[in-house]
């Protein structure tokens, strides 16, 4: 390692051994030694490192979050500047190169009886051009407004799976992307944002071809959950989810088939709207099960998400006024049970019904399967080995879906959804947007399948019904244990919206003592 220039900012004599201490960990960094990184910061609650994503707060979460990365990009140690606060304490400030941008590392370093250890670091990463966690392509922006109109102002993150004129369509997956001409035209659901003043920043990420809930592509790094650092961010729409989360973009363009906008907007702390099946024109749109495949939209807040579903949709936003319903047996596991349990109590008489949810989810499941491998089955034939091992697998049980199977499924779907429509009436469901937390991202696979399971046995009561769903962040704090979702009747999608606007003003007010 080339050796940086070393400057003592005040005058004062380095304390012996600093120096030393801060290139070794330059070295373990470059050669990703995690045992040796993990060893560099103060034991115990009391290490810090915060970066732009965030802040981890005590030994064993930088440790994980260390891990779990894969390894930092390589970078250069120009100059180091330290500043020395008394014998056992200094301020260092490294000035780096990667890529050819720079960056500065600041650290408090302590003398320990076992060496001179971090207590305090800050990453001041420097702007990436295009930040691959979030999109496949950007631009500032990407494409400008067609006209003025009721979006402004706004500018939109584009689920890689709507046509964006002049660029290949990726659908999550590079081989997929490496046979694509450029689009010729918009999707219908983009051109919809432009026609009304709205910019398209950039197209953003997705999981393989929208089949899965994760938010987890290995063909780019992993993408961020800015709410829950470590943790899965929920997909297939974690890409403009995060875009979102993170200010790169005010709006989401994604789709929901079984939960692919709710379970990120649960996970990220973002509010998300699944549309009735139908509402919005999907030309132009990469199909998963076109019985359920909806696009809708991502946002921070619910103020720009009417906005953007009143301007769409041009229905009134006059809120609902339909009573509430949730069911029993909805197998929640902590906080989230705790949260739901106490919204319940703050929204008033909510009624409660009976409901036979694993049936509906497995009718669900195995229609989305038979409709998923009609859409891309040739296609994955012809490129084998093209897709992850998980969504390989999920294609693969696709394939065995019969003819047979699939009607019996279609026709118990349908009951199930002429039955659960008839006891709702016209009242709103209302359920927790997820069944979990968002889950860390090494969780075991086997505990991966199951939190999926539980996730679409709560999703696709959507799907079932072709009816709008709206997810928010009112549960727990900030909404860390997750979303609060309504689902509402076919067309009523703007009220809808406009009804959880109304409950996050109660949610969030303080009860009268």
């Amino acid at each position: 390692m080339r050796e940086p220039e070393v400057v003592a900012l005040d005058g004062d004599t380095i304390p012996d051994g600093l120096v030393e201490a801060a290139l070794s960990y330059e070295r373990a960094l470059a050669e990703d030694d995690v045992a040796l990184l993990d060893a560099f910061f103060v034991d115990g609650p009391a290490a810090v490192r915060t970066d732009a994503d965030g802040v981890l707060t005590g030994h064993g979460a930088i440790a994980r979050f260390r891990r779990l990365r894969g390894g930092a990009p390589a970078r250069l140690l120009l100059r180091l500047e330290v500043v020395v606060l008394s014998p056992e304490s200094a301020v260092t400030i490294a000035t780096t190169s990667a890529s050819g941008r720079s960056a500065a590392l600041t650290q408090v370093w302590r003398r320990t009886p076992d060496g001179w250890r971090i207590a305090v670091a800050h990453v001041g990463a420097p702007a990436s051009a295009l930040d691959e966690r979030v999109w496949r392509v950007a631009g500032a922006p990407l494409l400008p407004a067609a006209s003025p109109g009721a979006l402004d102002g706004m500018t939109v993150a584009v689920k890689d799976v709507f046509a964006v004129a002049g660029q290949r369509l990726g659908g999550g997956v590079p081989a997929f992307l490496a046979g694509r001409d450029p689009e010729t035209a918009n999707a219908t659901a983009v051109q919809q944002l432009l026609d009304r003043g709205a910019s398209v920043r950039g197209v953003a990420v997705t999981d393989e071809f929208a089949y899965s809930l994760t938010g987890v592509n290995p063909h780019h790094p992993p993408t961020p959950n800015v709410l829950h650092r470590g943790h899965l961010p929920g997909g297939s729409s974690s890409g403009p989810a995060a875009a979102v989360a993170l200010g790169e973009a005010m709006v989401g363009l994604a789709t929901d088939t079984a939960g692919s906008i709710r379970v990120p907007a649960s996970y990220q702390g973002l509010w998300g709207l699944r549309t009735t099946h139908g509402a919005v024109d999907t030309s132009g749109m990469l199909p998963l099960a076109p019985s359920f495949d909806t696009a809708g939209w991502l946002a921070r807040d619910g103020e720009t998400l009417l906005r953007v579903a009143e301007s769409v949709l041009g229905a009134s936003t006059t809120a609902s006024a339909a009573g509430l319903v949730t069911l029993e047996d909805l197998r929640l596991t902590d906080p989230v049970a705790a949260a739901f349990d106490a919204a319940l109590d703050r929204l008033g008489p909510v009624r409660r019904v009976a409901y036979p949810l694993d049936e509906l989810a497995a009718a669900f499941r195995t229609v989305q399967a038979a409709e998923a491998w009609r859409s891309h089955g040739a296609w994955i034939l012809a490129h084998p080995g093209s897709l992850s091992a998980d969504v390989a697998g999920r294609f693969a049980a696709a394939q065995l879906v019969t003819a047979d199977d699939e009607s019996a499924a279609r026709a118990a779907l349908d009951g199930h959804a002429l039955r659960l429509r008839e006891l709702l009436g016209d009242d709103v469901l209302v359920l927790p947007s997820t069944p979990t937390t968002p889950p860390p991202l090494d969780i075991a696979p086997a505990s991966l399948d199951a939190v999926r399971a539980a996730t679409t046995r709560l999703t696709s009561i959507a799907g079932a019904l072709r009816a709008p769903a709206v997810s928010a962040p009112l549960l727990g704090p900030r909404g860390a244990a997750g979303g609060l979702c309504l689902v509402g009747s076919r067309g009523d999608d703007v009220q809808l919206v406009a009804r959880m606007l109304d409950l996050a003003t109660e949610l969030t007010t303080e009860p009268r003592s």
